[in-house]
């Protein structure tokens, strides 16, 4: 039986006048389920991406969501305002020869959004179907806590999938999913991303990011 793609909306990270906005986010299905990780299968999807130069974790998400922030805000080739959506991802992989620099990204619902005013060094990019493995953690996303994430996922993942090189791609490479604004004090939403395409299941594939 063929997986069913829904879209995923959260009432995460906006809020005006007292009322709360759902905000969409990509859609996926679980095609794995256990205790303190799950892997979906995305569908495809546009994303805007932001290359930083690497400084703290913090520092460097603020930088490349201000500029994917005007972006999503008009600033573009169509002058096409975008609504918000969830999460915003900061992508790091420390073994590349810039391993200095990190991507941070978000979601876009258009089917074929315009290119990114030049002067914001902005890159769209249009990701494959791909399953990735997620766990999620509560609080702010700092520097001095996603390691120990980061570590958890990969501890859960040597133990259930032993002997699969390919679970997960790289064991260096992960991303951090924010779904919330930082206003947002109660009830917070994070999760680490690990691409894993070796993992056996319909739709599953050698995807390759840009870093």
């Amino acid at each position: 039986m063929g997986l069913h793609l829904v879209p995923i909306v959260l009432p995460v990270c906006l809020v005006l006048s007292g009322f709360a906005i759902a905000i969409e986010s990509p859609h996926y299905a679980v095609v794995h389920s256990e205790s303190d990780f799950e892997i979906r299968l995305y569908s495809e999807a546009f994303w805007a991406s932001a290359l930083v130069q690497r400084s703290s974790f913090q520092n460097s998400t603020k930088q490349g969501f201000h500029r994917l922030y005007q972006y999503i805000h008009g600033a573009n080739l169509n002058s096409t305002r975008f609504p918000v959506t969830a999460p915003v991802l900061t992508s790091i992989n420390p073994t590349t020869a810039n391993g200095s620099i990190c991507y941070v990204k978000i979601y876009l619902t258009a089917k074929s959004p315009p290119q990114p005013n030049s002067e914001l060094n902005l890159e769209i990019e249009k990701w494959t179907s791909h399953c990735i493995a997620v766990r999620k953690f509560s609080g702010f996303a700092k520097d001095d806590n996603i390691n120990k994430e980061v570590e958890a996922l990969m501890n859960s993942l040597n133990l259930h999938f032993t002997g699969n090189t390919s679970i997960p791609e790289d064991k260096l490479s992960y991303t951090i999913a924010q779904y919330n604004s930082s206003r947002h004090q109660a009830g917070r939403l994070n999760e680490v991303w690990m691409n894993v395409p070796g993992f056996n299941a319909e739709g599953c594939s050698n995807y390759r990011r840009n870093y």
